[in-house]
């Protein structure tokens, strides 16, 4: 099992410990999953996600290489710009979910950590002349920054201001001293940033971000995967292999918004066609009363009819619900359509909610 730069000090932290996509990964510290939630809701969360992958991309046909393989615009991209976009096959269904960013000399494009050899093989398939492709994730190293105070904290210890960089945008300065691209993206909900900076400085900038927390009287805290989970189940974002996957296409899953059907893209007209024919399942979220839904679990109408399952529940401790993402017929999937889940042989009521149960920061900001 692969290690990040991180685990002896997840494991000095008193961490539990679960492998994660091929790497033994913090699921929690002492603090709990919950009180780790609502830390990042309310002050700063760190989180080593080292387990993701980032790919480099250049050269003169990168931007036209990455256009045709993604679902996105970006030919509207400037300098230092980020936007989130999915890679899919030919059928129109989700290989994985990306961050990318333009940077002035590369293409900079952050994959999901299960995904890293897949990606790279399909990357490789389809790259042109022209076309210059890294693999950088083993000497970079990519922590996550979240929460309302995060940019705070990070003008304190950045050469430059953070505050500064609009919501997905990006710019390189050095944090702690230490020179980094810094992300202001997330997946939490909350604002934030998410840094790439050599390996070799993990434990510095970790722990460095920790006693500067301390210092300015700022809590700040290390998140485990459980509430990074819950963080992004509230938020309304996809986890691979949850709320997409390659039996899954991007319209049944909620993503037309980030299909450009105006500009080519692998996968579009398999879309075109799914979209002439009707989606026979919708992804929706519901609340649930009477018990925690679980991945699997078959969703009933009042009656018992089966029509749909469950892909990812829990509790969610900012809204205070259970809930749980499913895929039901799209005959049943209007908000407030009642449905039951069940559970230990019992049906446990659930209402079809308005998603998402968390409004992310970007879009409270927007509002």
């Amino acid at each position: 099992m692969n290690e990040t730069r991180l685990h002896d000090w997840h494991v000095q932290a008193n961490a539990r410990m679960a492998s994660f996509a091929g790497f033994d990964m913090p699921i929690t510290y002492p603090l709990g999953a919950v009180e780790e939630h609502l830390v990042t809701r309310r002050s700063v969360g760190l989180f080593d996600i080292d387990h993701m992958g980032q790919f480099e991309v250049r050269g003169p046909g990168a931007a036209d290489f990455v256009s045709g393989l993604v679902t996105m615009k970006m030919s509207d991209l400037k300098d230092w710009d980020a936007r989130y976009s999915l890679l899919l096959n030919e059928r129109g269904t989700v290989i994985d979910d990306l961050f990318i960013y333009k940077l002035p000399d590369a293409w900079w494009i952050v994959v999901n950590a299960g995904n890293r050899m897949e990606d790279w093989a399909w990357f490789s398939k389809h790259k042109t002349s022209g076309v210059e492709l890294v693999d950088k994730s083993d000497e970079t190293y990519m922590i996550a920054v979240q929460g309302p105070r995060a940019i705070e904290l990070l003008d304190l210890v950045s050469e430059a201001k953070i505050s500064a960089y609009p919501r997905f945008t990006s710019g390189r300065t050095k944090v702690l001293g230490i020179p980094c691209l810094v992300g202001r993206t997330g997946y939490t909900g909350e604002d934030g940033v998410e840094l790439f900076f050599p390996a070799d400085k993990a434990v510095a900038m970790w722990t460095g971000l920790l006693e500067a927390g301390e210092k300015a009287g700022i809590e700040t805290k290390a998140i485990g995967l459980a509430a990074r989970d819950s963080l992004r189940f509230e938020a309304g974002m996809p986890l691979h292999g949850h709320e997409i996957n390659q039996d899954i296409n991007a319209l049944e899953a909620g993503f037309k918004w980030a299909c450009d059907f105006d500009k080519d893209f692998i996968g579009k007209d398999a879309l075109l066609k799914l979209q002439e024919a009707g989606l026979t399942r919708k992804l929706v979220t519901l609340t649930v009363t009477g018990g925690v839904p679980r991945e699997g679990y078959e969703v009933q109408t009042p009656e018992g009819k089966t029509v749909g399952k469950v892909v990812a529940g829990m509790f969610c401790p900012t809204t205070k619900v259970f809930g749980a993402n499913a895929f039901v017929s799209t005959d049943v999937a209007k908000t407030g359509t009642a449905l039951a889940v069940k559970i230990r042989d019992k049906a446990a009521p659930a209402v079809v909610a308005k998603r998402p149960l968390y409004i992310p920061a970007y879009r409270r900001a927007k509002e």
